[in-house]
């Protein structure tokens, strides 16, 4: 199998010198201000391209030589962390606080050139030492590069592709050549078998459960079940499976269809496509759904095209930059609609009759007979063709393009490397399905990185993957670590680390959201702590913590209980219940909690510790922590509780790790929790 084109790293590294996009920087403006913290910022961009930046510089005093360049997934904003406003995501106050100066920019905007995207952020780079030197002093300061998801392969391509530009990054989040569309695909099948299992499944998975997701399952459900888990999906992360949803994938499947359209033909028709089964479930679930539109809705306002969707830039939502021009679309009034029970995820509105016959429009949602038009990466280029659709076009409302895609991993199964598309292979290693012409995820990253991940590149690199992450599996960064270690060889510690990081999903944000404050923590800060660590290395050679320890098991990520085993950074807790796990109590009853803390050795000293009983992830109880050696990297924790109402509470700890024994430092308090199941009886 194939990619489309060469999508290897280039072969003479980029060092910007001579790139004539980028010989006429102007700045546009230059002033002191006070938000999120004091800093003097100065904008600005290169003539004859659109290519923008934006500079927070500190103060003579609290510099110390260096910068921190945040790196986007999706080019387009120069002015994203200006949104973040106060507290441990905000980007601007971190670097300050670190001693150094902080860089963004649009990567020179959407392009037909992949290379334009690490040009650009270089060409930035570069230009931000000029300035530097023009206003603390002739100097070289050292440069760190940081991004997740597709800031991470960005991220990853910049350091790959350049020389002389960055000093080390941080890749986090990070996925592989083959991550698109496929880990989206997998996850979506198995959402939508299993639609209704999902309690039973998160029970079986809790503190104190029968561990046994499988339970209760019929034969089409396990399967969709092992097989996304054997992809890598960390079952734990399903307590979130109502927040995840569909992911980017209805933005994503119109790239797919046009890079491979005959696939959505082949899959309902030809012998080895899911689809070509009568009694498949895809089958099943097809809708093909004849209505007439009785009224077309303009909107009342046009979408501002400078939105706020410019501005958001984390890894988990910067995709919705796709959807731009959403709020000036139409809707439409049908004289009919499909029942309540039918699959309408990621559906296509066909016009067939009228002067818009032809069209394909992704479907939004429904409120009464009122349909809405849906997210599609490209489409919005389109459309203003819309004005063609009128009252009386008869229109068939079709899922069979998105049930299609949902098996669509399969058919991709790529070189030996990647070790969880075993399972679609027999026991003679050939695929048991029908395999598609090329490969599409390796097209995918290089057009949206410039290249696609070799493992070699100058400088020093610290990788951050969570060990819940939802869309980049945890497999993913030990798939990267790999081609590293061939590059590499037995230099790998000197230039590399990868730091697991449990209970995290894969935004890189805070949640104010109850269930996913009892279940997952922030794992930003130990990215900080990393961009620091990575500083030290460079500048110092102070040799940062170990890589985690762990193992790959049926496409699991396996990390070792004891924290001396597990390395890595965070701090590891052991909580019990009247000394288990799951206890049972009556009503009014103490329940007496004891949680051991320990952090990895030379990481920190453990400083604050939480307790959350009633389920409200307010966690309002700060705990007395007794420190079991001088270090403080040891400690326990106890405390007493009676709940005054029957029912089933997953009492909560949650405790904080700082390098430096500092509590006030919101930026890299290192975090992490562990759950237990309290069952009251009533009277």
């Amino acid at each position: 199998m194939t990619y489309h084109h060469s999508t290897s790293q280039s072969d003479t590294l980029y060092d910007g010198t001579q790139d004539e996009d980028f010989q006429r920087s102007y700045v546009d403006k230059d002033e002191w201000r006070d938000h999120p913290v004091h800093h003097r910022y100065i904008h600005g961009g290169f003539e004859g391209i659109n290519t923008r930046f934006s500079f927070y510089f500190p103060s003579q005093e609290d510099y110390e030589q260096r910068f921190f360049q945040a790196v986007y997934p999706v080019q387009g904003s120069e002015n994203a962390a200006q949104s973040q406003g106060e507290g441990v995501n905000n980007k601007i106050g971190f670097a300050l606080s670190s001693g150094a100066y902080f860089v963004e920019t649009n990567m020179g905007g959407a392009s037909s050139d992949a290379s334009l995207v690490y040009r650009a952020s270089a060409a930035v780079a570069q230009y931000s030492r000029v300035k530097a030197v023009e206003l603390f002093g002739s100097h070289r300061p050292y440069g760190y590069i940081y991004g997740g998801s597709g800031g991470g392969y960005k991220t990853i391509s910049f350091m790959e592709n350049t020389t002389g530009i960055w000093d080390g990054a941080v890749p986090f989040v990070i996925g592989t050549p083959m991550s698109i569309p496929n880990v989206f695909t997998v996850r979506v099948h198995a959402m939508r078998i299993l639609k209704d299992k999902f309690p039973a499944i998160i029970d079986a998975l809790e503190p104190g459960g029968s561990g046994d997701m499988y339970e209760g399952l019929n034969e089409e459900e396990r399967q969709a079940l092992e097989e996304v888990t054997q992809m890598g999906f960390p079952p734990k992360a399903w307590f979130a499976y109502q927040e995840i949803g569909d992911g980017a994938l209805k933005v994503l499947a119109p790239a797919v269809m046009k890079a491979d359209p005959s696939y959505f033909e082949d899959f309902w028709k030809d012998p080895g496509y899911h689809g070509s089964h009568l009694e498949s479930s895809a089958v099943k679930a097809r809708l093909q759904y004849k209505t007439v539109i009785t009224e077309v809705i303009r909107p009342r306002k046009q979408g501002d095209s400078n939105t706020d969707a410019t501005m958001n830039m984390g890894v988990d939502d910067a995709w919705k930059m796709l959807t731009e021009g959403e709020g000036t679309l139409p809707s439409f009034r049908l004289n009919s609609v499909p029942g309540s029970d039918a699959y309408l995820e990621g559906a296509f509105i066909h016009i067939v009759s009228g002067e818009a016959a032809g069209q394909k429009i992704p479907l939004g949602e429904f409120r009464g007979n009122v349909v809405s038009i849906g997210s599609a990466f490209g489409f919005y280029q389109s459309a203003s063709s819309l004005d063609k659709v009128k009252v009386g076009d008869e229109i068939v409302l079709d899922n069979s393009d998105y049930l299609a895609i949902q098996t669509y991993h399969r058919h991709q199964v790529p070189s030996k490397d990647y070790t969880v598309w075993d399972q679609f292979s027999n026991e003679h290693g050939e695929p048991m399905y029908p395999q598609r012409p090329f490969l599409v995820g390796p097209a995918i990253v290089y057009s949206g990185a410039g290249s696609v991940q070799s493992g070699r590149f100058e400088g020093k690199m610290i990788v951050v993957q969570t060990l819940m992450d939802e869309s980049a599996f945890p497999w993913m960064a030990d798939w990267y670590s790999s081609k590293v270690k061939e590059a590499l060889g037995e230099k790998l510690d000197d230039q590399f680390r990868l730091w697991y990081v449990d209970r995290s999903l894969h935004a890189d944000s805070s949640s104010n959201d109850a269930l996913d404050g009892l279940h997952i923590v922030n794992y930003v800060p130990a990215l900080h702590q990393a961009l620091r660590d990575l500083s030290a290395w460079v500048e110092r050679g102070i040799t940062p913590p170990a890589s985690t320890n762990y193992k790959i098991v049926n496409g699991q990520v396996i990390v070792p209980p004891q924290v001396a085993e597990r390395q890595g950074i965070q701090p590891v807790i052991m909580l019990s219940a009247n000394g288990r796990e799951r206890t049972e109590v009556s009503i009014g009853e103490t329940v007496n909690f004891r949680a051991e803390i320990e952090v990895p050795p030379n990481t920190g000293k453990i400083v604050s510790a939480q307790w959350d009983f009633d389920g409200d992830a307010s966690f309002p109880i700060e705990s007395k922590i007794r420190y079991a050696n001088e270090e403080g990297s040891k400690a326990v924790v106890e405390a007493a509780y009676a709940f005054s109402q029957a029912g089933t509470y997953y009492p909560v700890l949650r405790a904080a790790s700082n390098r430096e024994g500092n509590k006030n430092d919101i930026y890299t308090q290192v975090l992490n929790l562990c759950r237990v199941r309290v069952v009251v009886i009533g009277g």
